[in-house]
C-alpha cells in the first residue's frame, strides 16, 4: 500500500546519505575520544535514516507508515546534530560536514511533508 509513496529513487537517496555518514566516519581522526564518540553515534543515526525508510516502505497501515517515517525523521534530526558537533565543536573541516548536513535538514524536510500529508489523508 505505502511502496508506491517511496520510490526506489528516495530509497536510494537515503542509502546514498547512510554511505555518506559511513565515508565520512571512516576519515574521522579516531584519536580523539569527543571525535571518536561522536562519529560513532553519526555512524548509528546517519544509517537509520535508511533502514527507517526501507520499513516504512513496507508498512501497512497509513499509521505505521508514519511511525516509521517518525522514526527517519528522529534520525535524520539527530544525525544533523552529531554533524554540527563534529564540525562546531571538534574541529572538523566543513568541506567533510556541510554536503551531508545540507542533505540530512533536505531529508527532515521531506519526511515531515510526507507525514504531514499522510496524516491529512487519515
Amino acid at each position: 500500500m505505502n511502496q508506491g509513496r517511496l520510490t526506489e529513487e528516495f530509497r536510494d537517496r537515503t542509502k546514498a546519505f547512510a554511505a555518506g555518514v559511513i565515508r565520512l566516519f571512516v576519515k574521522l581522526p579516531k584519536a580523539r575520544d569527543e571525535v571518536r564518540v561522536l562519529g560513532k553515534q553519526l555512524l548509528r543515526s546517519g544509517t537509520s535514516v535508511a533502514a527507517h525508510v526501507r520499513e516504512a516502505s513496507r508498512a501497512r497501515s497509513n499509521d505505521e507508515f508514519v511511525s516509521k517515517l517518525g522514526g527517519a525523521l528522529q534520525e535524520a534530526d539527530e544525525s544533523a546534530l552529531w554533524l554540527e558537533l563534529l564540525r562546531e565543536e571538534c574541529g572538523i573541516e566543513s568541506a567533510l560536514t556541510k554536503p551531508l548536513e545540507e542533505e540530512s535538514s533536505e531529508l527532515i524536510a521531506i519526511f515531515t511533508t510526507m507525514i504531514n500529508r499522510t496524516k491529512g489523508q487519515s
